[in-house]
């Protein structure tokens, strides 16, 4: 889940980030609400996506260790995220254009209810 904690951060190169200052002014609850709206869908696709990028060595046969910089660290939660957010934005177009062909299918048989041509 979501740790507001890192947002307490006094690093110079974030001090000056308009983004981290705007989610530094959020209350814990909306940026718990926002981590938690992630479908289960999306997080398998980007549990997926590291292991993809760490290396996908199965556990139970191999000791796995990654070694990192604090940078390169940085750099793979933030393609994470914006994995995250690209892939959001696909499901909510995917969950639109559902509902629009529900829609179309729907007025092709008559059966929305429409009375017709507005008679005055």
């Amino acid at each position: 889940m979501f740790n507001p904690e890192f947002l307490t951060s006094d690093n110079e190169a974030i001090s000056g980030n308009s983004l981290i200052q705007y989610l530094q002014d959020q209350s814990p609850d909306v940026l718990q609400r926002v981590a938690r709206s992630a479908s289960g869908e999306i997080q398998d696709i980007i549990r997926h996506n590291v292991n993809g990028l760490l290396g996908m060595l199965p556990g139970e046969q191999f000791e796995v260790k990654v070694q990192t910089s604090r940078e390169n660290l940085a750099g793979l939660l933030a393609s994470a995220m914006m994995t995250g957010y690209f892939l959001r934005q696909m499901e909510q177009r995917m969950e639109l254009e559902e509902n629009l062909f529900e829609s179309d299918s729907l007025d092709a048989d008559g059966s929305n209810g429409d009375p017709g041509p507005l008679r005055l």
